[in-house]
């Protein structure tokens, strides 16, 4: 059976599908649905409780999430579910489809470290992620077209990511790109062998946990509100006064906390005030 198709068999593994952990200021998020990670509704929508969790947690700095085993980071919507009735639009959850892709008020970043294939919506989830590592093995494709459908989010985010013309044969004809390909058009940061997945998106995420939390944050609300301006309009913008991310890290203890601790040549001790 191709890869394809197994994708499109519903995953029919009892018990918890969603497993976490924490390490530090890193929260790690397994999702385990054999055979192939897919997701249907009532997944989502747990994924989505966890990330709203991790959100809402100040002592949580940035998530990892991850498939179980080796050969699928996600398959993308359970095709298993939808010939049972599921529809296209279900209720997904407060943060959309994979949990965190559309979750309001998500001002940490995920990592997503991509373990094998990742198919349809396991595609558009490590597109909304802000970092990726990923398998030397691991695929990236979008097979709906070929089943009728169209992947909504990566209609949305892939041309945002890629060269037109990639962009455009990913979507309408299904191109696979391997994981040297994601890296070279800059959907990957980083492709490693696959035993040492876990402790390159662990020491990604390390990094990013050990650095000021506003300043993170601010980083992310400025990203946001000004990728789509023109560069004299999102300096504007940031300059304004609006940007209360921005604003809130500049007022903060912890801006005077780092460049006081740079000088007496020491670690920061964050606050996140």
């Amino acid at each position: 059976m191709n890869d394809a198709n197994q994708a499109g068999q519903a995953d029919d593994a009892p018990g918890p599908v969603v497993h976490t952990r924490v390490d530090g200021g890193v929260l790690v998020v397994v999702l385990d649905r054999p055979k192939a990670n897919a997701i249907d509704a009532a997944t989502s929508r747990e994924m989505g409780r966890v990330f709203a969790g991790f959100r809402d947690d100040p002592s949580l700095r940035v998530a990892v999430l991850t498939g179980a085993g080796e050969r699928f980071f996600s398959a993308g919507w359970d095709l298993g579910a939808a010939a049972a009735g599921e529809e296209f639009e279900a209720d997904y959850g407060e943060g959309g489809f994979g949990g965190f892709c559309e979750l309001p008020g998500r001002h940490k970043p995920v990592v997503c470290a991509v373990n094998g294939m990742a198919v349809g919506g396991g595609f558009e989830i490590a597109m909304a992620a802000e970092f990726v590592v990923a398998a030397d093995h691991a695929r990236f494709f979008l097979p709906e077209t070929g089943l009728g459908i169209i992947p909504d989010a990566g209609s949305i985010r892939l041309p945002r990511l890629l060269p037109p013309v990639v962009a455009n044969e990913v979507l309408y004809g299904g191109r696979r790109l391997d994981a040297f390909e994601a890296e070279r058009c800059g959907l990957v940061n980083k492709v490693v062998p696959a035993a040492d997945l876990e402790d390159a998106a662990m020491e990604l995420a390390g990094r990013i946990a050990s650095a000021a939390p506003l300043a993170v944050e601010a980083v992310m609300a400025i990203d946001r509100a000004t990728r789509h301006l023109p560069l004299g309009e999102a300096f504007g913008h940031l300059r304004s006064g609006d940007l209360e991310a921005y604003e809130r890290m500049l007022r903060s203890e912890d801006a005077k906390e780092g460049p006081r601790a740079f000088t007496e040549k020491r670690d920061p001790y964050w606050q996140g005030v």
